[in-house]
């Protein structure tokens, strides 16, 4: 897995690399309007994995919803991870498709956030379609 996810030295405590990626998984959580326990584990779990800082995951998932919340646009979660490199950008893909399928399908919100995101993060579509395919296969097992 990936050891040093952040470079702390960017970083501010109000608006964390970390918790922006945060608010972007629970904004695909709660896209078709169900955030459900098994979503907020997976952000939660994913989370924990990135937290290079021991940061305190419940304060930060209680700050990244109330952000979220308050928000009303992607773009401001998306800047600080957009500069990450290719894989970094990948793994937060795969992740969101995690919490997307954690229901068995993805609805036209949830897919057209993706092709959003795909265009975001300067990630090309194949790839974005490869990563959800993945998901897919390894749910199926």
């Amino acid at each position: 897995m990936i050891l040093k996810f952040f470079n702390k030295d960017n970083q501010s405590n109000n608006d964390s690399d970390l918790l922006n990626v945060a608010c972007l998984m629970i904004h695909a959580a709660k896209i078709d309007e169900n955030y459900t326990d098994r979503e907020k584990s997976i952000v939660k779990n994913t989370i924990k994995k990135l937290n290079d800082d021991n940061e305190d995951v419940d304060k930060l998932m209680i700050i990244a919803e109330e952000k979220e919340s308050d928000s009303n646009h992607i773009q401001e979660f998306t800047k600080s991870i957009k500069s990450m490199d290719k894989d970094k950008k990948k793994e937060i893909i795969k992740n969101i498709w995690e919490i997307i399928l954690s229901d068995g399908n993805s609805d036209i919100y949830e897919e057209n956030l993706m092709r959003r995101l795909a265009g975001l993060l300067y990630i090309d579509d194949k790839t974005i379609g490869e990563i959800k395919l993945n998901i897919q296969t390894e749910q199926k097992k």
